[in-house]
């Protein structure tokens, strides 16, 4: 499963991907704007928003690219290394299929379907 992570903590990006690799996830890790970045997003399986440290413009590219393709978006208010395997971990447990199918979502977790 590929996923991009949006926001959180620039000091954690090695720590986000170990985290995503033991969970057998490719990711991508974007904790500041870059230029054309829903470009560099390509088509992941999931899209996980950390809310409260990122840019308002990161939020709105990762909403449109979600809606757009119809790809699973959870957002999380922490940025912490447990939610990220919460979050993970939910993903793998109640659905999300390779090919973007659905997530059902989780006790404690949202996904934002109005992108």
């Amino acid at each position: 499963m590929s996923v991009v992570i949006i926001g959180g903590n620039d000091r954690m990006v090695c720590r986000y991907r170990d985290i995503c690799r033991e969970h057998g996830c490719k990711a991508k890790i974007y904790t500041q704007p870059k230029g054309n970045m829903e470009c560099l997003m390509g088509n992941p399986d999931l899209i996980v928003l950390f809310t409260n440290p990122v840019a308002h413009e990161m939020i709105k590219i990762a909403k449109k690219k979600a809606a757009s393709q119809a790809i699973p978006l959870v957002q999380s208010h922490c940025a912490s290394c447990s939610s990220l395997r919460n979050v993970l971990a939910a993903a793998k447990r109640d659905g999300v299929n390779v090919g973007n199918e659905e997530f059902k979502g989780s006790k404690g977790l949202k996904e934002d379907k109005r992108a």
